[in-house]
């Protein structure tokens, strides 16, 4: 639960349509929920202005399907990153029946989402920016966060620096942005020229994407941290769902 939810709770005992024991009952999750294997933290947006997400790599579809349920009963969006089908196909099969298929997959993105609240809306734009359409992936991954957090968002693809003309003309979009999340593999340029452009933090994602000598995007991770332009942060190789987070914070600010 966020603090919105909360406020609406309190405001339902308040004005008498819901009981205190049911207001109780409902607040009997937080600060987390015993799995056994899991421990779903639903007190986590209130706390940091993140809700907890799922990292479904790792994890078996039944565990997936199983801490998605939990977290969808507690009201709020949820999301599974790194997801698969068969974790999809387990956790539409967890769904109520009465409720219909309510879960979205993103494929590209690896992503499962729920979206049943509102959350507080950002002030401005969040523009994803991905260099090649190889790392729509990792720029999809941010968006669809970026999106479920309450946030404004624009996706501008394939603008790498190897044809930097196609960045030029997407100037407009760049410099309406309150925040930007760059992802960019290869040598990671990305991220410095479209720092040079905007009067906003820009967020750089190195992707995995590249022949040998990236290892595996340490390459552009690299080249990120060594930026010339003082507008830029550097999250982890493939963070796509790091990089959303502290976007959306800076954009509720």
């Amino acid at each position: 639960m966020d603090h919105t939810q909360i406020e609406a709770l309190l405001r339902e005992v308040q004005a008498g349509s819901s009981s205190v024991a049911d207001a109780l009952d409902r607040l009997r999750g937080l600060p987390f929920e015993e799995m056994g294997f899991a421990k779903v933290d639903h007190h986590r947006a209130l706390r940091t202005g993140v809700p907890e997400a799922i990292f479904a790599a790792g994890k078996t579809p039944d565990q997936v399907a199983a801490i998605f349920a939990r977290m969808a009963r507690a009201g709020g969006n949820v999301l599974a990153t790194r997801a698969t089908r068969e974790m999809f196909a387990m956790v539409r099969a967890s769904e109520a029946p009465d409720q219909g298929p309510r879960a979205e997959f993103h494929e590209r993105a690896r992503a499962i989402t729920l979206h049943q609240s509102e959350a507080p809306a950002g002030h401005g734009t969040v523009v994803v920016v991905c260099a090649g359409t190889s790392d729509l992936p990792v720029a999809e991954e941010a968006a669809i966060t970026a999106r479920l957090m309450g946030n404004r968002v624009e996706l501008v693809a394939d603008v790498g620096v190897a044809g930097i003309h196609r960045l030029l003309a997407q100037q407009q979009a760049l410099r309406s942005a309150r925040v930007l999340i760059v992802c960019a593999g290869m040598e990671g340029a990305l991220p410095t020229v479209v720092g040079g452009l905007v009067n906003a933090p820009v967020i750089a994602v190195p992707t995995s994407v590249g022949y040998g000598a990236s290892f595996g995007g340490v390459a552009a991770l690299l080249g990120m941290l060594n930026t010339c332009a003082p507008n830029v942060s550097v999250v982890n190789i493939d963070n796509g769902f790091g990089a959303a987070c502290i976007a959306s914070l800076i954009n509720h600010l």
